[in-house]
């Protein structure tokens, strides 16, 4: 119980704050998630790629992701084919099961149960499910040619590809230290963005107002985002040899709840988007115990 009061129940608690606050004081979520993407999320991901020693394991992470989310596709395709599902059914497990809660969800539960050294990994994870996301999320939301051409430009929209690219060219052209100014200018808006982001997750739960209890689909899409994918994981990490940090880096993102902003590519193009916030919702809520389970296995 100890990894429950120490690492999950405070992740918990400011998701609380964040749904409680929404519930009693609508707000516009999406201002907030506009300064966590416009600000916060490339200060945090340029501040610690920029002083990350690249190894093997960043490899090994971008191979793990394709990895999973093709594992993930095919299961479901398999699972639509036995079980009949209408092609926006498909899709909706698709998104819903494809792409975890790497940021919001993923980044504090790796920083408070394995520790700062693990954390540029795991913003390399949420920079990678971000560009992944941006691309396959409107492309299986969509269906369409026009998406797919959408899918490649919102890559090029989203700031934190460009401060990934950016952290790259200044190791790779050792530019030298950032001056000090600035250099603390930036952790302070970064270290702001985990906070901020936890909180936006409460408030997006708390934002969703309709459910659809497809149970059929709801199970097995809650069973293999939160069951399947660790075991996969655990399956990769078994073959490929890995440093161990990155391996739990590897497996605790694995097991996060679905990634809230598969819900707006499901409103926006009307796939499913009831049955996509149900699975979002569930998995958030079991996450609560199959995180904590996991948590003590690893440790």
């Amino acid at each position: 119980m100890g990894l429950f009061f120490n690492v999950i129940l405070p992740i918990i608690l400011v998701f609380a704050s964040g749904f409680i606050l929404q519930r009693i004081r609508v707000m516009d979520v999406r201002t907030l998630s506009s300064v966590s993407i416009y600000i916060l999320s490339p200060a945090l991901v340029f501040i610690n790629l920029s002083e990350a020693e690249f190894d093997a394991g960043y490899i090994i992470i971008v191979i793990f992701m394709f990895f999973l989310f093709f594992a993930t596709v095919l299961i479901n395709k398999i699972l639509s084919m036995i079980f009949k599902w209408t092609p926006s059914v498909e899709s909706a497990a698709i998104l819903s099961t494809g792409f975890m809660n790497s940021g919001n969800y993923g980044l504090p539960v790796v920083l408070f149960s394995v520790g700062s050294e693990a954390l540029p990994y795991a913003v390399f994870i949420m920079v990678v499910q971000s560009m992944m996301n941006n691309f396959f999320g409107v492309y299986y939301a969509s269906r369409s040619t026009s998406g797919m051409r959408r899918a490649v430009l919102n890559i090029f929209k989203m700031p934190a590809t460009y401060a990934a690219i950016l952290a790259f060219l200044f190791q790779g052209f050792s530019w030298g230290p950032i001056p000090e100014p600035i250099h603390s200018t930036i952790s302070m808006v970064g270290d702001a963005a985990i906070p901020v982001m936890m909180i936006m997750l409460g408030m997006q739960l708390a934002s969703i107002v309709s459910l659809k209890m497809n149970w059929q689909v709801l199970i097995s899409s809650v069973s293999l985002k939160m069951f399947g994918a660790p075991l996969i994981a655990t399956a990769f990490i078994a073959v490929v040899d890995m440093d161990p940090i990155v391996a739990t880096v590897i497996l605790i993102i694995s097991a996060m709840p679905t990634a809230a902003t598969t819900t707006m590519y499901a409103i926006e193009f009307d796939t499913e988007p009831d049955l996509v916030s149900s699975i979002t919702l569930f998995g958030t809520l079991i996450s609560v115990v199959s995180i904590t389970v996991l948590l003590n296995f690893i440790s």
